[in-house]
């Protein structure tokens, strides 16, 4: 039977406490966006602002914004149906991007910038 010695035990709750602070951590390793992320991000927010849903879009956005972690991992396990309509690697684009915090509120502000009216931007 293998010995459990201090340094063996030591070494298990580090990794443990490590997982488990970045599990609840409130920013996460990495803050910026690719160029391709950043592009699609510019995608679905002029189809949105093209559409006219510029107002339902944020309200909508607003308001799941919380659980988008949660759309992530649908995302990932409806991949197969997606595939269907949409290309596999946007898919697995989007649903990367839902795991952060921060592409939410950065899509928002996207929709916003791009449906304000030219003059309101001057001011």
């Amino acid at each position: 039977m293998a010995t459990f010695s201090k340094e063996l035990f030591a070494k298990k709750v580090g990794k443990f406490r490590a997982g488990f602070r970045r599990a609840f951590a409130m920013t996460t390793d990495r803050e910026t966006f690719s160029a391709e992320d950043l592009a699609l991000l510019e995608r679905v927010a002029d189809a949105v602002v093209q559409r006219g849903m510029a107002t339902p879009a944020t309200v909508f956005l607003e308001s799941v914004g919380p659980m988008n972690f949660l759309g992530s991992q649908a995302l990932h396990v409806l991949t197969p149906i997606l595939e269907l309509a949409f290309s596999t690697k946007e898919v697995a684009q989007v649903a990367h991007l839902l795991e952060h915090r921060e592409t939410i509120p950065r899509l928002i502000a996207l929709i916003e910038a791009k449906s304000a009216p030219k003059g309101a931007s001057a001011r």
